[in-house]
């Protein structure tokens, strides 16, 4: 095949190659991409291919285990079989990064999209099953996660004949010019407007001192509470290993891993929001709490939104897949993140009924859950989601972002 695209977290090309196709793509730019190649469970690369009429077509990969991803929200087996569907078998190759859950097919600037997606398809489907970090072949699979639309448009107009399965919603909130006043505002409901306020009032009221630092400087802190967060969600893991990630993490990020560190009375911290800032976006990427010692003063959105959203020059955050409805509350937007199944005939190709009744089920149980959730739903990328016979067939034309 020419070149080795597991031969680093690029595929060999380098930063500034790569990142003139990721270009306003954060979770998929080379300083995100060489960071979480630092975890193990997983031989991280990037499938790349110059097009015809000039620029270049990329998209992150990672070559798994026979037995499948260490990481349960990249284990395409479990999370299939958990919606009832059938799933290639789980050992492969993952088109997606490894951390973020958000991926995009990548294209330089003005680069035809239905060629890209032909590209980068053949590309994935023609690799030989790769090593994973044991050295044993990783498998055939080939599956693409935490997807967007377009990309998922995309791929099925090149030729992908399996259905996307609705995998999660991603939320962000966007930040208008006039700041955080004017964000209130946008809630539309004087209740939710008071709610944050209130919120707000007793987090100031509560005693807290919160410091901002780099990871660099508080990695020990961030680790300890980033595993107690994990251990109280059922995710089994010590506080030495989080601790020694977030070293190595902070190492490579340098002053880009910024921490809000919340501590009362001189103790130990007690609550911390790990962050990047990318242009005006703010990328949340991980909390953690001692939580028998917090003082019931909504600690976490505190943290997590209020404070990022009255940074100066925050435009934007982009505050990722877990816990929609506490989101959409906030003013969250609500996109849906797809699972797609490149390897050739696919076992979910047969069960087109099954697919969209799951993915129906799963946008009704998030409209369910609030009036906010719903109306952080209602774009055409949700209602398509619903729609009996919405998904293009193979092979037609592209919609263009």
């Amino acid at each position: 095949m020419g070149a080795d695209y597991f031969a680093d977290p690029l595929g060999g090309l380098t930063d500034e190659e790569w990142d003139e196709a990721a270009e306003g793509h954060f979770y998929s730019s080379a300083f995100w991409l060489r960071l979480v190649a630092l975890e193990p469970g997983a031989t991280s690369g990037g499938a790349h291919v110059q097009l015809s009429a000039g620029g270049r077509a990329a998209v992150p990969i990672a070559a798994t285990e026979p037995d499948g991803m260490s990481n349960p929200h990249l284990r395409w087996h479990d999370l299939l079989a958990e919606r009832g569907l059938p799933s290639p078998a789980p050992g492969g190759v993952l088109v997606s990064q490894r951390r973020g859950y958000l991926a995009h097919l990548l294209t330089s600037s003005g680069a035809d999209r239905a060629e890209a997606a032909a590209a980068l398809l053949d590309t994935v489907r023609s690799l030989p099953d790769p090593q994973g970090p044991s050295g044993a072949p990783s498998g055939s699979a080939r599956v693409a996660m935490y997807l967007t639309t377009d990309d998922v448009l995309a791929l099925r107009a090149a030729g992908v004949r399996a259905l996307p399965v609705a995998l999660t919603a991603d939320a962000s909130l966007e930040i208008p010019p006039g700041g955080w006043e004017q964000w209130l505002e946008t809630m539309g409901s004087g209740h939710r407007r008071q709610r944050v306020r209130s919120e707000v009032r007793k987090f100031e009221q509560a005693g807290y001192r919160v410091e901002h630092r780099v990871l660099r400087d508080c990695y020990a802190d961030v680790g300890r509470l980033a595993a107690r967060t994990e251990q109280r969600y059922g995710i089994a893991g010590s506080a030495d290993a989080y601790i020694e990630a977030f070293r190595k993490h902070a190492e490579l990020a340098g002053d880009r891993a910024e921490v809000l560190l919340c501590s009362l009375d001189g103790e130990p911290a007690v609550g911390c929001c790990l962050y990047v800032r990318d242009g005006d976006t703010v990328y949340l990427r991980a909390v953690g709490f001692e939580y028998e010692q917090l003082r019931g003063a909504a600690e976490y959105f505190n943290l997590a939104y209020y404070i990022p959203a009255r940074m100066p020059g925050v435009r934007r955050l982009h505050a990722g897949i877990a816990t929609p409805g506490g989101k959409a509350l906030r003013g969250a937007d609500l996109k849906p993140l797809w699972l797609l199944d490149l390897t050739p005939d696919s076992p979910l190709e047969a069960h087109d009924a099954e697919i969209r009744a799951h993915n129906a089920a799963f946008a009704q149980r998030l409209t369910d859950d609030s009036p906010a959730v719903a109306k952080a739903l209602s774009s055409e990328e949700w209602q398509a989601l619903c729609a009996k016979g919405d998904w293009p067939a193979p092979g037609s034309a592209v919609r263009q972002a």
